[in-house]
């Protein structure tokens, strides 16, 4: 009998659908994951930047003894790259600061908020309202 060996060169198509499919379980897993990150790191912004508007805000009312000569302090002079900034609810002795994410940045559903009293509120990524400042998914703050 003559049996000759044949050299076999490259992959099976069963070979390279198993692989396809193991990559796309990966991706299913690792894109959410890498999304959530991406919002995670974005929503960071807006707690760091409202600290320290409002210390600004104190600072000023210090000098003034009134908040509604404080109206420059009411968004970040730099920095400001995921969500908008504004006062509401200013008066001589209140004041309301929120943070609303930049739809076209990803960020909308996304609100923070501080006031004179350091009562904070946030809303993450459409999630409920709640009275602190919510940096993650889990909702924990």
């Amino acid at each position: 009998m003559n049996v000759r060996k044949i050299n076999q060169k490259g992959f099976t198509l069963l070979e390279l659908m198993i692989v396809v499919a193991i990559v796309g379980i990966l991706a299913s897993i690792a894109i959410p994951a890498y999304q959530d990150y991406v919002k995670k790191g974005k929503a960071a912004e807006a707690p760091g930047a409202l600290a320290d508007l409002r210390v600004k805000m104190e600072q000023c009312f210090q000098d003034n003894r009134d908040y509604t000569a404080c109206a420059a302090f009411c968004a970040p002079t730099s920095g400001a790259v995921n969500f908008a900034y504004k006062c509401t609810d200013q008066t001589a002795t209140t004041y309301k600061i929120e943070a609303t994410g930049d739809s076209a940045k990803g960020m909308s559903g996304f609100s923070y908020t501080v006031d004179q009293d350091n009562a904070k509120t946030s809303s993450y990524d459409g999630g409920t309202t709640v009275n602190c400042w919510v940096t993650s998914k889990s909702g924990s703050c």
